[in-house]
């Protein structure tokens, strides 16, 4: 089984009119679902928050079958990330894509259940320590995109379970847990 990175590919990734949207309704929705799962599989496990669409990205080549996605295919399976809450266009041209590979609930989730394991319930943290520091590692939330854990921790805040305060800058940020 081919791989990519520490994904292993499934079997269609080597069909070559996987690579092409079909015409006919019913094998086009089960390509697209197909390559949903896959998207989000991927950039789990590599963890990669955006996609752009002009930019090189190795899910969309499979140099062993010598095919590409078109870039019609590309907006297609993106798009179709985004109708589902899994994805959102970052731009008015949809040319970047942000992956949301978890929902902003389940970050937010994740945030929580992060605070809990590590006795973190009445401390302050800032939001790099969060995102990059000894605690995160080896967790989804370590090196985790910006702008995704600013809105789970937005979401928490609503709720009353953190309160974020801004520093002189963003890498000061800090958060205070309250749960």
């Amino acid at each position: 089984m081919q791989k990519l990175g520490d994904l292993k590919l499934p079997h269609f990734f080597n069909y070559p009119p996987y690579f092409t949207l079909q015409p006919v309704r019913d094998t086009r929705e089960k390509q697209v679902q197909l390559w949903k799962e896959l998207i989000l599989d991927y950039c789990r496990t590599q963890k990669i928050f955006v996609i752009g669409l002009e930019e090189d990205f190795p899910l969309f080549t499979n140099s062993v079958i010598e095919r590409s996605l078109s870039h019609e295919a590309r907006v297609a399976f993106l798009s179709a990330l985004v109708s589902d809450g899994r994805a959102e266009w970052m731009d008015k041209g949809h040319r970047k894509c942000l992956i949301l590979w978890h929902r902003i609930q389940e970050w937010a989730d994740l945030i929580l259940r992060f605070v809990k394991e590590n006795g973190l319930e009445d401390s302050v943290m800032t939001v790099e320590e969060i995102r990059s520091g000894t605690e995160s590692r080896g967790t989804d939330l370590h090196g985790m995109d910006r702008t995704v854990l600013m809105r789970a921790l937005k979401q928490l805040e609503n709720k009353g379970k953190l309160a974020i305060f801004k520093g002189t800058s963003a890498d000061d940020e800090g958060v205070k847990f309250s749960l």
